[in-house]
């Protein structure tokens, strides 16, 4: 890309932002679990900030409402660290999508594949809003690298974070 009258240099490139949260983007998406899953409840308020709890919340506070009028439902959600290897660095993966949780859950469970922090996962979205689906593959055991080992030991993302609201202290637990 070149630039305008000389002001950057020629060839400049705009760095990505970094971002300390995965998305499962279409296509394959590849990781690594790190760390054990912290697990809750969100859902989303009529000014589109999230609210999540580790229990079922008992109240939904000025929940949002879906086309029809009616509350939106209130969602279970995991959240773990993970090393993102398109863009190779620690970050925070959410998953609400219950058929994903249900294909993690299998495989820990299953004697043959345990934990997920010996293996890498790769999912496989296709689809937009009510048709997209996801395809859950494990990759073989291997032991993590120790530049991942190292980078995910550097990091300094508190998961318990997850609870906390868009001011960075209100909770569902608070209200």
């Amino acid at each position: 890309m070149t630039t305008n009258n000389g002001f950057l240099p020629e060839g400049y490139e705009q760095p990505a932002t970094a971002n300390n949260f995965m998305k499962l983007e279409e296509g394959d998406s590849t990781f690594r679990v790190l760390s054990p899953a912290v697990t809750g409840w969100e859902f989303w308020t009529n000014e589109k900030k999230v609210l999540r709890s580790k229990e079922f919340p008992n109240e939904t506070p000025n929940i949002s409402l879906d086309k029809e009028g009616k509350p939106t439902k209130v969602k279970h959600f995991w959240a773990f660290m993970v090393w993102n290897y398109a863009t190779e660095s620690v970050q925070l993966l959410h998953i609400a999508q219950k058929t994903v949780q249900t294909d993690i859950l299998n495989l820990v469970n299953d004697a043959d594949w345990g934990t997920p922090t010996e293996y890498d996962i790769k999912v496989n979205r296709t689809g937009k809003e009510l048709t997209t689906k996801y395809q859950v593959s494990p990759k073989p055991k291997k032991k993590i690298s120790d530049e991942i080992a190292a980078a995910y030991t550097a990091s300094d993302f508190n998961i318990e974070d997850m609870y906390f609201g868009e001011e960075g202290k209100v909770t569902l637990d608070d209200m």
